[in-house]
């Protein structure tokens, strides 16, 4: 591969180097992105067209998400074109974990990282054990890694359905479509659903009477199906949110056979379900797609994605840098970056080494002092890499043209790119790096998933790479990551029980005491690749003399809530919002919802809590504020 923007060169033998002849070669004025439109064009547009007409709108929406708020977004729309101008993603929410574990044993960070979101804590947990075992040197046994994919495996089964039927799911419901798009519902009414034989809704119609919020069918299935899935974490995390079973070289949860059926049990009602719920929002999303051809716009933009790779394989994962090429890519979930659909790269240093972040809009001061210049394996890193970031708050500024937000803008060789659990297919399909099994196959343009028998007979569902990205293949996406997902935990059973037939169940590489004499005491760096329900999350760790000096976590949400980043490129939220069209109704602008940029934000699954990170300091918190984009300027 090469980079496009970063001055990174690779030699014939694929090692990594400096371009030479550059006297700053980081510089944000020295390696320059192709910008679309720049804020100069797109503000004096906006004046232009205020001048011509009457008809542009300031909106701030505030919050924007269903998972405790803490997302506002400001957009500037123009009526009479049905087209927004501007958009600008504001996360509103203060906390301070990456501060909060300075100094602590490197132990602490599990408990500690993991209450970064109360949604999908598992993952945070997880994490933080990879980039503490990476930085310990301390490789968990096979038994280990194999519990831990089911239990992710678990956790996705509980986050998929509560995007989908709880957070994104009721702005497609009979009560909201009906208040704001009510042309659409004489349609619904007669538009007969191809997947009537999984879901059972004979019309759309019915279907979108299924998914309104509290008294819907799907909707409280979709309640039942996210507590299945808790109980599945329960049994191996001992607690969920935030497990306590997770740490550095393995488990501490004692599996036994009785553990391994009861996960069996629950896990084996899941797959008819499944079908149905992909019955579900494929149908969704050919009904708006024939409703009306702008809805393919909705959410729309550039297919360039993420993803840092998930679950791995039991007898290649070693915990280590120096080989992270080798077993990342032999994760189940390939690490990848997609740039305009096509794949750049699956290799974790290299993902690792375009990697920077950046805070010119964001509440915080630029860092300086670079600690390192290369990653452990002598490839240059930038000064805006997470290994060199400080996390310095300073909320100062507080309008668009300066700081906004308390997220940060990450970007991957410069360029805008999203994360999301559909990321997943989308990598793994294009590298058709697929471990051997018998349920998923990687095609290249395709996922194949062979689904068990259950009360439904087996049966092989495909997900296609769409030829348009928008938010409609957002969430019929994740319906399809969600099986995915659970037979990622049906195959990690499955040689649970071969290895527990073998008598091969050791969990962790180490016993609480031995693991107390064994922390290191020179400098070490550790990451943490995994992954969330809404995709790319990773943990930096730096620690020395036994204690952790440097901690940073970029979570899926940081990068979709991203601001402008020093060359005006807006975030992918931003991005998505932009190229929506506005297809309600808006005769009447006093009753103008931007349901279709809500759509579009949600597809997402914006979950902002672990967006934003900082700390007090010494101060005393007399109360805590979520405040709101009101009166920016």
């Amino acid at each position: 591969m090469c980079f496009k923007n970063l001055p990174v060169d690779f030699d014939e033998a694929g090692g990594a180097r400096l371009r030479e002849g550059i006297p700053d070669p980081y510089s944000v004025a020295t390696a320059i992105p192709q910008v679309e439109q720049t804020e100069e064009e797109r503000e004096a547009q906006i004046q232009r067209l205020m001048a011509q007409n009457g008809h542009i709108k300031d909106l701030n929406m505030d919050p924007v998400t269903r998972v405790a708020g803490a997302l506002a977004v400001h957009v500037t729309a123009d009526l009479k074109e049905g087209v927004y101008l501007d958009a600008h993603s504001q996360a509103t929410l203060f906390r301070g974990y990456e501060v909060i574990l300075m100094g602590r044993d490197p132990r602490d960070a599990i408990f500690v990282s993991s209450r970064a979101c109360g949604v999908c804590g598992g993952v945070h947990s997880h994490a933080s054990a990879y980039a503490t075992e990476m930085a310990m040197g301390l490789a968990p046994p096979p038994f280990g890694t194999v519990v831990r994919n089911m239990g992710e495996a678990a956790e996705m089964g509980y986050d998929n359905p509560l995007h989908l039927y709880l957070l994104a799911g009721p702005d497609y419901s009979e009560a909201v479509v009906r208040a704001v798009n009510p042309e659409l519902w004489p349609k619904a009414e007669k538009w007969s659903c191809a997947g009537q034989e999984h879901h059972g809704f004979k019309t759309m119609a019915d279907l979108m009477t299924a998914l309104n919020p509290l008294t819907g069918a799907l909707y409280r299935e979709g309640l039942e199906f996210t507590r299945l899935s808790r109980e599945m974490c329960v049994i191996l995390w001992g607690k969920y949110p935030h497990p306590q079973t997770v740490i550095p070289g393995g488990m501490s949860t004692t599996v036994t056979p009785q553990t391994l059926n009861e996960y069996h049990s629950k896990l084996g009602r899941i797959f008819d379900y499944a079908q149905r719920l992909m019955a579900v929002w494929d149908d969704i999303t050919e009904f708006f797609y024939d409703a009306d051809e702008r809805y393919k716009e909705v959410g729309a933009r550039p297919l360039s994605v993420i993803e840092s790779g998930y679950w791995d394989d039991p007898y290649a994962y070693d915990a280590t840098y120096e080989n992270s090429d080798e077993w990342g890519q032999r994760r189940w979930s390939t690490p990848g970056v997609v740039i305009d659909g096509e794949l750049v790269t699956t290799r974790p240093t290299q993902i690792n080494m375009g990697w920077e972040e950046f805070v010119e809009h964001s509440f915080y001061e630029e860092w300086s002092g670079d600690r390192y210049a290369t990653d452990p394996l002598g490839n240059p890193i930038s000064p805006y890499h997470s290994w060199n970031k400080r996390t310095l708050p300073k909320p100062e500024g507080r309008n668009w043209k300066e700081k906004y937000t308390w997220a940060t803008a990450p970007r991957w060789d410069r360029q805008v790119v999203e994360a999301g659990a559909y990321a997943r297919l989308l990598t793994t399909a294009l590298a058709q790096k697929q471990p051997p099994n018998d349920f998923i196959e990687a095609t290249g343009h395709s996922i194949k998933m062979r689904i068990p028998k259950g009360l439904t007979p087996e049966a092989e569902v495909e997900w296609h790479i769409p030829e348009q990205w928008n938010c409609f293949e957002r969430n019929r996406g994740r319906a399809y990551h969600y099986v995915m997902s659970q037979l990622v935990g049906l195959a990690s059973l499955l040689e649970a029980y071969k290895l527990t037939k073998q008598g091969d169940t050791r969990i962790a590489a180490m016993s609480p005491s031995e693991l107390e004499r064994n922390i290191p005491k020179d400098e070490r760096r550790g990451l943490g690749w995994w992954g969330a329900g809404r995709g790319w999350l990773t943990h930096y760790l730096v620690m020395d003399r036994g204690k952790i000096v440097n901690y940073q976590i970029t979570t899926p949400s940081t990068i979709n809530a991203s601001p402008r980043d020093p060359w005006g490129q807006p975030g992918p939220y931003e991005q998505a919002v932009m190229r929506t069209p506005i297809i309600e109704d808006v005769s009447d602008p006093s009753k103008f919802t931007g349901i279709d940029m809500l759509r579009a934000i949600r597809s997402f699954d914006p979950c902002m809590p672990c967006t934003t990170h900082i700390h007090t300091g010494k101060g005393t918190v007399v109360r805590e504020v979520n405040t709101c984009s009101c009166g920016v300027d």
